[in-house]
């Protein structure tokens, strides 16, 4: 199974923002980096535009399942649907997310606590640092 660790942030919220993905496969092999800036943003834009990179990067590589970490709880449990998306703004992204996980077919949503998420939160800041 391929896993993807996604993180996102943003200096100030709402401040500059970027988001970070690292893919490992089952051998711990890194099989991507991914990282991007995103102007000015909030934290939970940022998140979601991780997560979002994260998907179609399974899509463009024709997956048919994927583990998603990440270490905000409300991302992963928006996406697991024991929260409802309320925030007018992360409708959108969310809706685009929900389009990926249709298209891949089996992904599964593993909130992580911030120190196992390390890889993607180094991307996201090389994310934020290319607002500047």
């Amino acid at each position: 199974m391929i896993t993807a660790f996604f993180d996102g942030g943003a200096r100030a919220n709402p401040g500059p923002a970027g988001y970070g993905v690292y893919i490992v496969g089952d051998d711990g092999q890194v099989l991507a980096e991914l990282s991007g800036s995103l102007g000015i943003a909030t934290n939970n834009i940022a998140e979601y535009n991780g997560l979002i990179a994260a998907l179609q990067w399974a899509v463009d590589h024709d997956l048919k399942s994927i583990a998603i970490k990440g270490d905000s709880q409300l991302i992963i449990e928006q996406m697991r649907g024991n929260y409802k998306v309320k925030n007018e703004g992360l409708k959108p992204l969310y809706l685009k997310a929900r389009v990926l996980v249709m298209q891949i077919g089996d992904v599964s949503f593993e909130h992580v606590r911030r120190e196992y998420n390390t890889e993607a939160d180094r991307l996201s800041n090389v994310g934020m640092d290319g607002n500047t």
